[in-house]
């Protein structure tokens, strides 16, 4: 009986040790197949470089300068290896001075972690110069790892710095929403950086290692490039944007060059700034002297700019009121005023323009016509027209947060405040004023409306990679308002052209172009004031803006130039002479042939 327990014994031990030797050599075999492989394999990820951008002439408005970065080996900082850490923190010290040992310590010690097997960027980026003279010797340590790492540069510094944008250190809200960016460290911030940035910056490249005990690499297995080094080429012309910039050296506002259709050939927005100050960072002092300015230098006027329109949009509203019973012919008696209730609304010109139909009304301007116009057609057409036309909506344009503005109306108003809408409000509303906003780029686009008949979609984008950029031109006009639309055009041909043009003084262009001045307020005037001041007797920031938008040649149009100089008071008195030269340099740059 003992005998037949022992053997019993045995048989059930060595059948536990059958069934695990086959649970470890079989069952598990993939489990601890990866395991090991985890402890002598190692993936590495390649950042991608990124694309440049170049404007139309190839010439480089965003490239990548050259430089390094500086790793460190993990699990240098424990109390075992310390010494080992130290020593190679003075070497570095010695080789290059002008490294901050103690902040290149802190940041090692934060990233560092028992779980990290990689090796920890220290120095995000060098100089090529600074390195190179020590890169033999560096490259020679077993704990310091140099690898490439470019930095954005910005060539043309502050020259359309609002349309090409910035990148800047990638922060934890960016890493969230695109994971990649932990490797790859910057991120488009503003203008066509961040717009384009998925493009730009590329997919990560992959390695895959073999390392032995010491986490030492033994052997590349696979490597997979990066997609990198996409190109984005702008319609943009850099000769033109840096003359742009000069003639508007010491003013506030924005300026666009655009074709009828819609590519940009140059845009501006002022003040602005150097590009480069957010890649290598700035002090709180510039910082904070650039964001409190009131000239709002940070901000992109061109699209997050909101201003009344004022008379720029008269030729709009007069197709309009052309196809909703106002007749080309009809006219209206403008003595300088209208009543309306207990208010006077007024127009510019004290003594009124007299007998008046549409095309003398956009020639001189006149708001008397608009008033009584717009009372006879209604706020709901008015801004159902102008909605249509586009304004109210985004004109589409390849740079991030592009602002609507507003086309006031009963609707909006209920919507916006819960009050109902008065008839002195359609009357403001009329001559671009009270509720009504616009940005400049939106101006631009319903001058080439009206040029063309098409509503182009403006871009900056000629070719991304090697694609060209798609355009588009939508229909909205109707063939009544086509019909209309040489109306609209001889009154701004007049604008620029006609002794009484409120433009014509001002314009000195080698070519024929026609155009809309435009002075919107930006203090309201008391009604039991008798005499307005003029805009030079005013603060400066209660100077009216100036407007002047236009489009030539006349007969045969090619481009809109478009620019409001804020608190520049009249039109075409302060930005005429502006326009004027741009499209005589147009014509030198054989944009516009004679």
């Amino acid at each position: 009986m003992k005998l037949k327990f022992i053997i019993f014994f045995f048989a059930v031990t060595w059948l536990a040790l059958l069934v695990r030797i086959f649970s470890l050599s079989i069952q598990s075999h993939n489990k601890y197949s990866k395991l090991s492989e985890h402890n002598t394999i190692r993936y590495e990820e390649i950042a991608p470089v990124r694309g440049e951008i170049v404007d139309r002439n190839n010439k480089a408005v965003a490239i990548n300068q050259l430089g390094f970065k500086i790793l460190l080996a993990p699990h240098l900082s424990s109390k075992r290896k310390k010494e080992e850490f130290e020593k190679e923190l003075k070497v570095l010290k010695l080789l290059i001075p002008s490294l901050n040992i103690d902040k290149i310590r802190k940041n090692y010690k934060r990233k560092e972690s028992f779980y990290n097997h990689n090796y920890i960027n220290i120095v995000p980026f060098i100089d090529y110069e600074k390195i190179m003279p020590v890169y033999s010797i560096l490259n020679l340590r077993k704990n310091i790892k140099i690898l490439p790492s470019p930095k954005r540069y910005y060539p043309y510094k502050n020259i359309a710095a609002h349309m090409i944008g910035y990148v800047a250190r990638a922060n934890k809200k960016d890493i969230d929403r695109d994971s990649s960016l932990e490797l790859i460290g910057y991120t488009g911030k503003t203008g066509l950086e961040n717009y384009y940035n998925s493009y730009l910056q590329g997919e990560a490249g992959k390695r895959k290692i073999q390392v032995n005990a010491n986490n030492q690499e033994v052997a590349e297995l696979m490597h997979k490039s990066a997609d990198e080094n996409r190109k984005i080429t702008l319609t943009i012309d850099m000769e033109l944007e840096s003359y742009i910039t000069s003639l508007f050296k010491g003013k506030v506002g924005a300026i666009v060059v655009m074709n009828v259709d819609g590519s940009i050939l140059a845009a501006g927005s002022f003040p602005n700034y150097d590009l480069n100050i957010f890649v290598n960072g700035m002090s709180y002092k510039m910082y904070n002297k650039l964001s409190s300015s009131l000239d709002h230098p940070f901000t992109n006027k061109l699209i997050h700019g909101l201003y009344p329109p004022g008379s720029t949009i008269k030729p709009m509203l007069g197709l309009v009121y052309l196809t909703n019973g106002i007749r080309a012919s009809d006219k209206v008696y403008c003595s300088g005023s209208i009543p309306l209730g207990k208010r006077v609304f007024r127009c510019w010109k004290k003594h009124g323009h007299k007998k008046t139909n549409i095309v003398k009304a956009i020639r001189e301007s006149c708001d008397v016509y608009y008033y009584d116009n717009s009372l006879k057609v209604g706020i709901k057409k008015m801004s159902k027209g102008l909605l249509r036309y586009n304004l109210g909506h985004k004109t589409g344009i390849d740079l991030p947060n592009e602002f609507i503005g507003v086309v006031p109306s009963r609707v909006w108003k209920r919507k916006k405040y819960n009050q109902s809408w008065n008839k002195g409000e359609t009357l403001n509303t009329s001559i671009g004023q009270g509720y009504f906003l616009v940005t400049p780029l939106q101006i631009a686009q319903q001058t080439a409306l009206i040029a063309t008949g098409k509503l182009p979609t403006p871009h900056f984008a000629s070719m991304i990679g090697n694609k060209p950029y798609k355009k588009i031109n939508k229909d909205v006009l109707t063939s009544k308002e086509k019909a209309r639309l040489p109306i609209i055009r001889k009154g701004m041909y007049e604008v620029c052209n006609s002794p009484h043009g409120t433009a014509t003084h001002y314009v000195n262009t080698k070519i024929t172009i026609a155009g809309k001045t435009g002075t919107a307020q930006v203090i309201g005037i008391k009604q039991d004031i008798k005499r307005r001041k003029l805009e030079h007797e005013l603060s400066y920031y209660n100077r009216s803006h100036a407007w002047f938008t236009t489009y030539g040649p006349y007969k045969h149009p090619q481009y809109v130039v478009m620019a409001i100089v804020e608190h520049g008071g009249h039109g075409g008195h302060a930005a005429g002479k502006i326009v004027s030269n741009i499209y005589n340099k147009l014509l030198e740059l054989g944009y516009i042939k004679k």
